[in-house]
Protein backbone atom coordinates (compact mmCIF):
# COMPACT_ATOMS: atom_id res chain seq x y z
CA UNK A 1 0.00 0.00 0.00
CA UNK A 2 2.71 2.10 0.66
CA UNK A 3 4.39 1.42 -2.56
CA UNK A 4 0.88 2.91 -4.20
CA UNK A 5 0.75 5.50 -2.37
CA UNK A 6 4.26 6.90 -3.38
CA UNK A 7 3.22 6.19 -6.93
CA UNK A 8 0.00 8.01 -5.88
CA UNK A 9 1.60 11.20 -4.75
CA UNK A 10 3.84 11.41 -7.82
CA UNK A 11 0.35 11.26 -9.90
CA UNK A 12 -1.39 14.04 -7.72
CA UNK A 13 1.64 16.51 -8.29
CA UNK A 14 1.69 15.61 -12.12
CA UNK A 15 -1.57 15.56 -12.17
CA UNK A 16 -2.18 19.11 -11.11
CA UNK A 17 0.37 20.20 -13.33
CA UNK A 18 -0.72 18.35 -16.41
CA UNK A 19 -4.97 18.15 -16.01
CA UNK A 20 -6.02 17.15 -19.27
CA UNK A 21 -3.90 14.03 -18.91
CA UNK A 22 -4.98 13.65 -14.81
CA UNK A 23 -3.24 12.02 -11.75
CA UNK A 24 -5.45 8.33 -12.39
CA UNK A 25 -3.95 7.93 -15.61
CA UNK A 26 -0.57 9.16 -14.64
CA UNK A 27 -1.23 6.50 -11.78
CA UNK A 28 -1.63 3.54 -14.22
CA UNK A 29 1.27 4.55 -16.03
CA UNK A 30 3.96 4.70 -13.43
CA UNK A 31 2.27 1.43 -11.73
CA UNK A 32 2.40 -0.34 -15.29
CA UNK A 33 6.11 0.67 -15.80
CA UNK A 34 7.41 -0.17 -12.95
CA UNK A 35 6.16 -3.46 -12.53
CA UNK A 36 7.08 -4.18 -16.33
CA UNK A 37 10.51 -2.87 -15.59
CA UNK A 38 11.41 -4.75 -11.97
CA UNK A 39 8.65 -7.88 -13.04
CA UNK A 40 9.77 -9.21 -9.31
CA UNK A 41 8.79 -6.50 -7.69
CA UNK A 42 5.19 -7.61 -7.01
CA UNK A 43 6.12 -10.80 -5.32
CA UNK A 44 8.76 -9.02 -3.24
CA UNK A 45 8.46 -9.74 0.42
CA UNK A 46 7.89 -7.58 3.37
CA UNK A 47 9.93 -8.51 6.59
CA UNK A 48 10.26 -12.01 4.83
CA UNK A 49 6.64 -12.41 5.54
CA UNK A 50 4.22 -10.76 3.64
CA UNK A 51 4.27 -10.16 -0.24
CA UNK A 52 3.51 -7.22 -1.88
CA UNK A 53 1.24 -7.98 -3.83
CA UNK A 54 -1.48 -8.30 -0.85
CA UNK A 55 -1.43 -4.74 -0.38
CA UNK A 56 -1.51 -4.06 -3.81
CA UNK A 57 -4.83 -5.88 -4.43
CA UNK A 58 -6.05 -4.72 -1.18
CA UNK A 59 -5.12 -1.23 -2.42
CA UNK A 60 -7.14 -1.81 -6.02
CA UNK A 61 -9.95 -3.79 -4.76
CA UNK A 62 -11.22 -2.67 -1.32
CA UNK A 63 -9.56 0.98 -1.01
CA UNK A 64 -11.02 1.92 -4.70
CA UNK A 65 -14.68 0.86 -3.33
CA UNK A 66 -14.04 2.81 -0.04
CA UNK A 67 -13.01 5.93 -2.33
CA UNK A 68 -16.12 5.78 -5.05
CA UNK A 69 -18.22 6.22 -1.44
CA UNK A 70 -16.45 8.79 -0.13
CA UNK A 71 -16.96 10.54 -3.96
CA UNK A 72 -20.98 10.53 -2.80
CA UNK A 73 -20.21 13.61 -0.33
CA UNK A 74 -20.11 15.76 -3.69
CA UNK A 75 -23.05 14.69 -5.49
CA UNK A 76 -26.55 16.55 -4.94
CA UNK A 77 -29.55 13.96 -5.39
CA UNK A 78 -31.39 17.89 -6.82
CA UNK A 79 -29.13 18.46 -9.52
CA UNK A 80 -31.45 16.18 -11.72
CA UNK A 81 -34.19 18.53 -10.99
CA UNK A 82 -31.81 21.71 -11.57
CA UNK A 83 -30.91 20.66 -15.34
CA UNK A 84 -34.65 20.09 -16.66
CA UNK A 85 -36.64 17.04 -18.70
CA UNK A 86 -34.86 18.19 -21.91
CA UNK A 87 -31.42 17.29 -20.31
CA UNK A 88 -32.39 14.43 -18.34
CA UNK A 89 -33.39 13.03 -21.58
CA UNK A 90 -30.47 13.87 -23.28
CA UNK A 91 -28.58 12.47 -20.46
CA UNK A 92 -30.68 8.73 -20.84
CA UNK A 93 -30.46 8.96 -24.43
CA UNK A 94 -26.57 9.31 -24.38
CA UNK A 95 -26.05 6.40 -22.25
CA UNK A 96 -28.43 3.84 -24.13
CA UNK A 97 -26.37 5.14 -27.23
CA UNK A 98 -23.22 4.39 -25.52
CA UNK A 99 -24.25 0.97 -24.27
CA UNK A 100 -25.78 -0.40 -27.66
CA UNK A 101 -22.79 0.71 -29.97
CA UNK A 102 -20.22 -0.86 -27.03
CA UNK A 103 -21.40 -4.29 -26.93
CA UNK A 104 -22.10 -4.22 -30.37
CA UNK A 105 -18.92 -2.82 -31.91
CA UNK A 106 -17.31 -4.67 -29.30
CA UNK A 107 -18.92 -8.01 -30.53
CA UNK A 108 -17.90 -7.37 -34.06
CA UNK A 109 -14.15 -6.43 -32.72
CA UNK A 110 -14.12 -9.79 -30.70
CA UNK A 111 -13.45 -7.67 -27.66
CA UNK A 112 -13.39 -9.68 -24.08
CA UNK A 113 -16.97 -8.72 -22.05
CA UNK A 114 -15.50 -6.90 -19.49
CA UNK A 115 -13.68 -4.29 -21.70
CA UNK A 116 -16.68 -4.16 -23.63
CA UNK A 117 -18.50 -3.40 -20.60
CA UNK A 118 -15.86 -1.32 -19.36
CA UNK A 119 -15.72 1.78 -22.01
CA UNK A 120 -19.34 1.30 -22.62
CA UNK A 121 -19.73 2.55 -19.11
CA UNK A 122 -17.18 5.05 -19.23
CA UNK A 123 -18.47 6.47 -22.12
CA UNK A 124 -21.64 6.86 -21.10
CA UNK A 125 -21.69 8.00 -17.58
CA UNK A 126 -18.44 9.64 -16.26
CA UNK A 127 -15.06 8.09 -17.40
CA UNK A 128 -12.24 6.29 -14.43
CA UNK A 129 -15.17 6.90 -11.74
CA UNK A 130 -17.78 4.46 -13.36
CA UNK A 131 -14.90 2.40 -14.55
CA UNK A 132 -14.10 2.23 -10.91
CA UNK A 133 -17.40 1.84 -9.75
CA UNK A 134 -18.53 -1.30 -11.77
CA UNK A 135 -15.15 -3.09 -12.24
CA UNK A 136 -15.41 -4.74 -8.49
CA UNK A 137 -18.80 -5.75 -9.32
CA UNK A 138 -18.36 -7.36 -12.79
CA UNK A 139 -14.91 -9.14 -11.48
CA UNK A 140 -12.91 -7.41 -14.47
CA UNK A 141 -9.42 -8.43 -14.84
CA UNK A 142 -6.78 -5.52 -13.97
CA UNK A 143 -5.60 -5.18 -17.61
CA UNK A 144 -9.28 -4.85 -19.17
CA UNK A 145 -9.54 -1.74 -15.93
CA UNK A 146 -6.40 -0.04 -17.42
CA UNK A 147 -6.89 -0.61 -21.08
CA UNK A 148 -10.71 1.21 -20.27
CA UNK A 149 -9.02 3.91 -18.42
CA UNK A 150 -6.72 4.78 -21.10
CA UNK A 151 -8.76 4.56 -23.75
CA UNK A 152 -11.01 7.30 -22.24
CA UNK A 153 -8.51 9.14 -21.52
CA UNK A 154 -7.04 9.23 -24.80
CA UNK A 155 -11.10 10.80 -25.94
CA UNK A 156 -11.68 13.13 -22.92
CA UNK A 157 -8.36 14.46 -24.26
CA UNK A 158 -9.59 15.02 -27.80
CA UNK A 159 -12.93 16.35 -26.88
CA UNK A 160 -11.37 19.25 -25.03
CA UNK A 161 -10.02 20.35 -28.06
CA UNK A 162 -12.88 19.58 -30.91
CA UNK A 163 -16.29 20.08 -29.00
CA UNK A 164 -15.32 24.21 -29.04
CA UNK A 165 -14.95 24.18 -32.55
CA UNK A 166 -17.91 21.73 -33.39
CA UNK A 167 -20.05 23.28 -31.44
CA UNK A 168 -19.37 26.81 -33.12
CA UNK A 169 -19.28 25.62 -36.22
CA UNK A 170 -23.31 23.99 -35.53
CA UNK A 171 -23.96 27.35 -34.54
CA UNK A 172 -24.72 26.39 -30.79
CA UNK A 173 -25.67 29.01 -28.00
CA UNK A 174 -24.38 28.25 -24.23
CA UNK A 175 -27.35 26.30 -23.12
CA UNK A 176 -27.03 24.04 -26.15
CA UNK A 177 -23.12 23.85 -25.53
CA UNK A 178 -23.70 23.49 -21.94
CA UNK A 179 -25.70 20.05 -22.58
CA UNK A 180 -23.78 18.99 -25.34
CA UNK A 181 -20.75 19.10 -22.95
CA UNK A 182 -22.07 17.97 -20.22
CA UNK A 183 -23.73 14.90 -21.40
CA UNK A 184 -21.45 13.77 -24.38
CA UNK A 185 -17.69 14.46 -22.69
CA UNK A 186 -17.00 11.88 -20.25
CA UNK A 187 -14.45 13.11 -17.14
CA UNK A 188 -15.94 16.45 -15.28
CA UNK A 189 -12.28 17.86 -15.82
CA UNK A 190 -12.81 17.67 -19.35
CA UNK A 191 -16.12 19.13 -19.59
CA UNK A 192 -14.97 21.75 -17.02
CA UNK A 193 -12.07 22.38 -19.74
CA UNK A 194 -14.23 22.44 -22.95
CA UNK A 195 -16.64 24.63 -21.30
CA UNK A 196 -13.61 27.21 -20.27
CA UNK A 197 -12.07 26.88 -23.95
CA UNK A 198 -15.98 27.36 -25.10
CA UNK A 199 -16.24 30.86 -23.68
CA UNK A 200 -12.92 32.10 -24.34
CA UNK A 201 -12.29 36.07 -24.54
CA UNK A 202 -16.25 36.67 -23.59
CA UNK A 203 -15.32 35.00 -20.30
CA UNK A 204 -19.44 34.21 -20.05
CA UNK A 205 -19.33 31.01 -17.64
CA UNK A 206 -23.03 30.03 -18.66
CA UNK A 207 -22.36 27.06 -20.69
CA UNK A 208 -19.69 26.08 -18.27
CA UNK A 209 -21.99 26.16 -15.28
CA UNK A 210 -24.89 24.25 -17.18
CA UNK A 211 -22.12 21.84 -18.56
CA UNK A 212 -21.27 21.17 -14.89
CA UNK A 213 -24.56 20.52 -13.28
CA UNK A 214 -25.43 18.54 -16.15
CA UNK A 215 -22.66 16.26 -16.05
CA UNK A 216 -22.70 15.77 -12.41
CA UNK A 217 -26.48 15.26 -12.66
CA UNK A 218 -25.24 12.70 -15.15
CA UNK A 219 -22.53 11.04 -12.41
CA UNK A 220 -25.71 10.24 -10.32
CA UNK A 221 -26.37 7.49 -13.09
CA UNK A 222 -23.23 5.96 -11.66
CA UNK A 223 -26.34 4.18 -8.98
CA UNK A 224 -29.07 2.70 -10.89
CA UNK A 225 -26.28 1.27 -13.74
CA UNK A 226 -23.89 -0.66 -11.31
CA UNK A 227 -27.02 -1.72 -9.68
CA UNK A 228 -28.09 -2.91 -12.89
CA UNK A 229 -24.59 -4.84 -14.00
CA UNK A 230 -24.82 -6.57 -9.94
CA UNK A 231 -28.29 -8.17 -10.49
CA UNK A 232 -27.33 -8.92 -14.50
CA UNK A 233 -24.07 -11.45 -13.15
CA UNK A 234 -25.41 -12.33 -9.99
CA UNK A 235 -27.81 -13.83 -11.67
CA UNK A 236 -25.50 -14.85 -14.66
CA UNK A 237 -23.22 -16.46 -11.89
CA UNK A 238 -26.79 -17.94 -10.21
CA UNK A 239 -27.24 -19.92 -13.37
CA UNK A 240 -23.25 -20.93 -13.92
CA UNK A 241 -22.79 -21.93 -10.06
CA UNK A 242 -26.26 -22.46 -8.63
CA UNK A 243 -24.72 -24.38 -5.23
CA UNK A 244 -21.96 -21.56 -4.66
CA UNK A 245 -24.24 -18.73 -5.20
CA UNK A 246 -24.96 -15.86 -2.57
CA UNK A 247 -26.37 -12.59 -3.99
CA UNK A 248 -25.24 -11.07 -0.33
CA UNK A 249 -21.82 -11.12 -1.49
CA UNK A 250 -22.18 -10.51 -4.76
CA UNK A 251 -23.97 -7.25 -3.99
CA UNK A 252 -22.69 -3.88 -4.41
CA UNK A 253 -23.19 -2.70 -1.06
CA UNK A 254 -20.25 0.35 -1.68
CA UNK A 255 -22.94 1.72 -4.51
CA UNK A 256 -25.71 1.25 -1.57
CA UNK A 257 -23.42 3.90 0.95
CA UNK A 258 -21.94 5.76 -2.16
CA UNK A 259 -26.27 6.81 -2.55
CA UNK A 260 -26.08 7.17 1.05
CA UNK A 261 -23.50 9.80 1.22
CA UNK A 262 -25.00 11.67 -1.64
CA UNK A 263 -28.18 11.66 0.09
CA UNK A 264 -26.83 12.96 3.69
CA UNK A 265 -24.98 15.84 1.13
CA UNK A 266 -27.99 16.74 -0.12
CA UNK A 267 -30.71 16.99 2.51
CA UNK A 268 -28.35 17.33 5.39
CA UNK A 269 -25.88 20.44 4.13
CA UNK A 270 -22.78 19.08 5.11
CA UNK A 271 -20.60 22.35 5.00
CA UNK A 272 -18.72 22.57 1.84
CA UNK A 273 -15.21 22.38 3.42
CA UNK A 274 -15.91 19.25 4.94
CA UNK A 275 -17.70 17.68 2.11
CA UNK A 276 -14.79 18.67 -0.03
CA UNK A 277 -12.24 17.18 2.35
CA UNK A 278 -14.05 13.85 2.09
CA UNK A 279 -14.68 13.94 -2.15
CA UNK A 280 -10.57 15.03 -2.28
CA UNK A 281 -9.60 11.61 -0.07
CA UNK A 282 -11.70 9.79 -2.21
CA UNK A 283 -9.95 11.24 -5.43
CA UNK A 284 -6.60 10.37 -3.66
CA UNK A 285 -7.33 6.98 -2.72
CA UNK A 286 -9.16 6.55 -6.50
CA UNK A 287 -5.56 7.61 -7.61
CA UNK A 288 -4.06 4.96 -5.21
CA UNK A 289 -6.39 2.13 -6.47
CA UNK A 290 -5.35 3.12 -10.30
CA UNK A 291 -1.46 2.48 -9.18
CA UNK A 292 -2.38 -0.74 -7.81
CA UNK A 293 -4.33 -1.44 -10.84
CA UNK A 294 -1.04 -0.53 -12.72
CA UNK A 295 1.00 -2.70 -10.55
CA UNK A 296 -0.90 -6.08 -11.58
CA UNK A 297 -0.66 -5.00 -15.25
CA UNK A 298 1.45 -6.71 -17.65
CA UNK A 299 2.05 -5.01 -20.90
CA UNK A 300 1.86 -8.32 -22.96
CA UNK A 301 -2.00 -9.01 -22.31
CA UNK A 302 -2.50 -5.75 -22.28
CA UNK A 303 -1.04 -5.15 -26.14
CA UNK A 304 -2.77 -8.47 -27.45
CA UNK A 305 -6.39 -6.43 -28.43
CA UNK A 306 -3.91 -4.20 -29.86
CA UNK A 307 -6.03 -1.18 -31.54
CA UNK A 308 -9.58 -2.98 -30.88
CA UNK A 309 -10.30 -1.16 -27.60
CA UNK A 310 -9.20 2.22 -28.92
CA UNK A 311 -11.59 1.84 -31.98
CA UNK A 312 -14.14 0.56 -29.81
CA UNK A 313 -14.00 4.18 -27.65
CA UNK A 314 -13.83 6.19 -30.86
CA UNK A 315 -17.41 4.04 -31.89
CA UNK A 316 -18.99 5.27 -28.72
CA UNK A 317 -17.40 8.75 -28.52
CA UNK A 318 -18.69 9.33 -31.89
CA UNK A 319 -22.31 7.85 -31.25
CA UNK A 320 -22.50 9.48 -28.19
CA UNK A 321 -21.74 13.59 -29.35
CA UNK A 322 -24.37 12.70 -32.25
CA UNK A 323 -26.71 11.58 -30.20
CA UNK A 324 -26.78 14.20 -27.82
CA UNK A 325 -26.91 16.90 -30.81
CA UNK A 326 -30.05 15.21 -32.44
CA UNK A 327 -31.73 15.45 -28.95
CA UNK A 328 -30.63 18.43 -28.33
CA UNK A 329 -31.90 20.03 -31.45
CA UNK A 330 -35.32 18.18 -30.67
CA UNK A 331 -35.62 19.99 -27.49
Amino acid sequence: MLVSFVIALLSWLLGKAYPVVGAPVFSILIGAVCVNAFPKLVSQSLFGKIELRYGIQLTSKRLLQFSVILLGFGMNLLDIAEVGKGAVIAIVAVIAAAFAVAFAVGKLLKLPGDTMTLIGVGTAICGGSAIAAVAPVIRAKDEDVASSISTIFLFNAIAVLVFPVFGRFLGMNDPSFGIWAGTAINDTSSVVAAGTAWAGATMDNAALNLATIVKLSRTLFIVPVTLFFAIYFSLRQKREKAAEFSFAKVFPWFVVFFASAAFINTYFRIPTEYSDVLVSIGKFGIVMAMAGIGLNTRLKPLLANGSRPILLGLCCWISVATISVAVISLI
